[in-house]
């Protein structure tokens, strides 16, 4: 196993799903378990859970592999690497033997199935199973995993139960126990994966909204209706869920949070300290305004989190919260305003990519008339207003999230979300 476990650490940092990235990966075996797969094949099927404990936190990642011979393993593109015994590992969701056991395991129906991997998917791994005569199912498989259950699979299942047509009907979910990675004594038991409906040939609002902006068209009556749609889900989730008030300590708890990502913004993001004076007066004026109930929330709203159903309209996906944010932070009763202001941002993201991309020379009155018409829709269903000191904080502070990762990841595009913290703190 431990040439196993030095191929995995070859591997994992150029997987999407791989979070510490820039740095060498230090894994520990925490288990390794055979799964049952169909006699006499030349396959053995393995889920190894490992943590890295190059992380701080160290974080406990669930990785199934198959292990075929090298004639078996010839056709495969998703290698792992070789073993010592001369077996291939291949990365199980793209393997028929793993995907097998999977629909077994979430009992999914007995009749053969394709399963195909999604493109694209950052913090999981999705496979979509296709059955010859009943819809298609979306499997997620967290790849990070976390103590109880996963807040995708909590929300998404009640809301769905509660008859929301704004979420994917729910199929089924996986559980499991691994060894606690911090005592040796002590066991955690978690979600490994969620099935729900799958909505095939249709687009998330970033592409219908990306495509209205880049040839001129209004979006508000979309976004009027995305608005309407945000605020049902948010009215169910405070009916479904428990609320709580917005005591000292819950804001304390936001505005450290706050504070925490401005520290490391202005030291990681050039300029921007200049601003850290007007920014803090944002915060502040923030935490003396009124503040309603707290519930639980999407907590990383954004266009690309939204799919346009036709007859059906807008469906909300991925309830797992902000990856950067603790688990434990993501469960708990949150701000609505959070996923308004996570959904304002997006707005600007769609003028500012086609604006740097030089599909357009100014799409700043586009975006504006958007987020109006959002906010429209989302207080018109929910009777009171959005606007105000508190929701600029979030957004305020979403904007500096961004800044943070683009600086990171993506510094082409640090201009968007630095003209975005321009306007919010020159506007006061």
């Amino acid at each position: 196993m431990n040439s196993a476990l030095a191929l995995l650490a070859e591997w994992m940092p150029h997987q999407r799903w791989y979070s510490s990235k820039g740095s060498a990966p230090e894994l520990r075996l925490l288990e390794s378990r055979q799964l049952p797969s169909a006699p006499g094949a030349d396959a053995v099927v393995m889920l190894l859970i490992v943590v890295d404990e190059s992380a701080s936190p160290p974080i406990t990642y669930q990785v199934p592999i198959v292990r075929r011979s090298a004639a078996s393993a010839a056709d495969s593109a998703h290698r792992v690497g070789v073993g010592d015994d001369g077996t291939v590992l291949v990365d199980g969701p793209h393997d028929i033997a793993y995907t097998t056991v999977l629909q077994e395991q979430l009992a999914l129906g007995p009749q053969p199935m394709t399963a195909n991997v999604l493109t694209g998917e950052q913090s999981n791994t999705s496979i979509v199973f296709r059955p010859r005569s009943a819809p298609p199912v979306i499997c997620k498989l967290f790849r990070q995993l976390n103590p109880g259950v996963n807040p995708d699979i909590e929300l998404q299942t009640a809301l769905a139960q509660a008859g929301s047509a704004h979420v994917p009907r729910a199929v089924g979910h996986l559980e499991g126990s691994w060894p606690d990675p911090a005592r040796a004594d002590s066991t955690i038991t978690g979600s490994l994966a969620f099935a729900q409906e799958f909505l095939p040939d249709v687009e998330d609002a970033w592409r219908v909204a990306l495509r209205a902006a880049a040839s001129g068209e209004s979006f508000t009556v979309q976004a009027h209706a995305l608005g309407a749609a945000t605020a049902d889900v948010h009215l169910s989730l405070a009916r479904l869920f428990p609320t709580g008030n917005a005591d000292e300590a819950a804001r304390g708890m936001i505005s450290g949070a706050w504070q925490r990502r401005l520290a490391i913004a202005t030291a990681e993001v050039p300029g921007l300290g200049r601003h850290r004076q007007a920014i803090a007066a944002v915060y502040e004026r923030a935490m003396s305004a009124p503040w309603p109930p707290l519930q639980r929330v999407h907590g990383d709203y954004h266009l690309g989190q939204v799919l346009h159903v036709p007859r059906r309209g807008w469906v909300l996906l991925d309830f797992e919260g902000e990856p950067m944010r603790p688990i434990r932070e993501r469960m708990l009763p949150d701000s609505a305003l959070r996923d308004v202001a996570g959904m304002l941002r997006s707005f600007d993201y769609v003028a500012g990519s086609l604006e740097r991309d030089g599909a357009a020379s100014s799409l700043s009155p586009w975006a504006r008339a958007s987020r109006v018409a959002f906010l429209g829709g989302y207080e018109h269903r929910t009777g009171a207003p959005a606007t105000g000191p508190l929701l600029d904080a979030f957004e305020l502070d979403k904007a500096v999230y961004e800044a943070i990762y683009e600086g990171r990841n993506r510094p082409g595009w640090l201009g968007i979300p630095l003209s975005a913290i321009d306007r919010l703190v020159g506007s006061e």
